[in-house]
């Protein structure tokens, strides 16, 4: 799954390779700074030596300025890094989904693929950012202040090893637990946002048979189950916090403790517990940090997991190797074509079906709602692949064309017709991008949907989207009707 998403990272792995390199140099800046600062105390201001105080002063103001130098640029790059890396992701599922076949997207709602766009990716991200970032700032900064700190003082650190065992059982216990609610809660999300999705297109449904308090019932169930699981979930990580807290609190208290006790026999002095102290601040601030990378993963795993399962879907409808790019002629022959949805032989909507339409027939399938009419018609442009049997166009299989190339060649007007945002010209245009205007007036006026276009302030330039201009969905099947006339015109 790692190196799935890794491999989305596309342009922006300068960002991603600089981005650790930076916060590297930002740490050990910061590490030094302790060191530094018990040298000035003990050899500066207990020795009233100003020189030295001038010369360590310094230093430490130059170490400051470079770890906020290197800090903004981690910053900056990870920024960068992690938005490239879901715009990346986003563009990569909306690709995919395109080439998904009908049978395809039925394996995922439409509310799931937006959820996955949305909520999952900015997860995603969200993590990307902190692992290349606070993941690599946090064990570089603990690792160096370990070192500090033992060269300092051997026996005052190994209280900082006591520590780690304690703090991997309860971070393990969070994790093992909270998972589980993470993935059950984002399924929940798109059922949501289904009931949202269907609330908004259908409101006339919902408003005419005053049905509105059923509707807010219905939504406030699915958030009241998001909210339940998600604080269950988020009781458990917030155990990380105090946890660490402890943990900070008791490590201070136990190196105050036994530091007077070095400081007063005089094998530690008051800089280098200084320091100490400093460095079990960083050492257990890297070590809380952490915990919060570790829940973070926690959390966008789960959303991982589903943007890749849409990533990793493949059409069941491809080209074959050296496509036929040239369609003969619009004869259409059935050969003992049989088609199931579910691909089970023994359940099918269409059985042996043999049919034969010369080029430039005219045929008229009759049959009542529920016959497959629809079904039939969608085997011609590939939309599904027969079960059973050949279709064929020009006395070819359909399924050697190139399915641009088929598709192409097949105007379809389907019974549930969708207008896109844009301007009626551009809707127009899906029939054939590079028809001129005239071309457009004149298949809208075979279409008889002309005059009705004219009566818009605007005309062909009128802008249109889902949920507005509802007037002109009486007319879309007509001026849909356009992609066969540009054709012909």
């Amino acid at each position: 799954m790692i190196k799935k998403l890794a491999s989305y990272l596309g342009e922006y792995k300068k960002e991603t390779i600089l981005a650790p390199i930076f916060v590297t140099v930002e740490s050990i800046m910061e590490v030094a700074i302790p060191f530094l600062m018990a040298y000035l105390i003990d050899n500066g201001i207990n020795k009233n030596d100003i020189n030295e105080i001038y010369k360590i002063g310094i230093i430490l103001i130059i170490c400051g300025v470079i770890a906020l130098v290197f800090g903004i640029l981690s910053g900056r790059y990870s920024a960068k890094a992690g938005a490239g890396f879901a715009r990346n992701l986003r563009k990569a599922i909306f690709y995919n989904v395109q080439n998904f076949s009908f049978s395809n997207i039925d394996k995922f709602s439409t509310a799931s693929i937006i959820t996955r766009q949305t909520t999952d990716i900015t997860y995603v991200q969200m993590a990307f950012q902190m692992i290349i970032r606070i993941a690599v700032k946090m064990p570089v900064m603990l690792v160096f202040a370990l070192i500090m700190s033992f060269a300092i003082n051997k026996e005052l650190s190994l209280v900082f090893l006591v520590m780690v065992p304690f703090l991997g059982g309860g971070l393990y216990f969070i994790i093992k637990r909270a998972h589980p609610i993470f993935e059950k809660t984002f399924e929940m999300y798109d059922n949501l946002n289904a009931t949202v999705q269907e609330n908004v297109r259908g409101i006339r449904v919902v408003k005419s048979y005053v049905i509105e308090d059923k509707e807010t019932e219905k939504f406030k169930n699915a958030s009241k189950n998001i909210y339940d699981n998600f604080m269950k979930a988020e009781k458990l990580v917030a155990l990380n916090q105090p946890l660490m807290q402890f943990c900070i609190n008791f490590v201070i208290v136990l190196i105050a403790w036994f530091g007077g006790k070095y400081i007063i026999s005089t094998t530690l002095t008051t800089g280098e517990l200084t320091s100490l102290i400093s460095y079990a601040m960083q050492i257990l601030t890297a070590l809380m940090m952490l915990s919060m990378v570790l829940v973070m993963i926690l959390i966008s795993r789960a959303s991982a997991e589903r943007i890749v399962e849409i990533l990793d879907e493949e059409s069941d409808i491809k080209n074959k190797e050296n496509p036929v790019m040239n369609v003969k002629d619009g004869s259409i022959t059935f050969e003992n074509v049989s088609f199931s949805y579910v691909k089970n032989k023994d359940k099918t909507c269409l059985k042996d079906i043999n049919v034969e339409i010369k080029s430039g027939e005219t045929v008229g399938i009759i049959g009542g709602t529920g016959s497959s009419k629809t079904t039939f018609v969608s085997l011609i442009p590939r939309l599904f692949d027969a079960t059973v049997g050949k279709v064929k166009i020009g006395g070819i299989d359909v399924k050697d064309y190139d399915l641009k190339i088929l598709r192409d060649q097949v105007a379809m007007v389907l019974q549930k017709n969708e207008l896109f945002s844009g301007t009626i010209k551009e809707n127009l245009r899906w029939g054939d991008e590079n028809a001129s205007d005239e071309e457009l007036i004149k298949a809208c006026k075979q279409a008889q949907a002309h005059e009705f276009i004219e009566s818009f302030e605007k005309g062909y330039d009128t802008y249109i989207e889902q949920g507005r201009n509802q007037c002109f969905r009486r007319t879309k099947a007509k001026a849909l009707y356009c992609k066969s006339t540009f054709k012909e015109a």
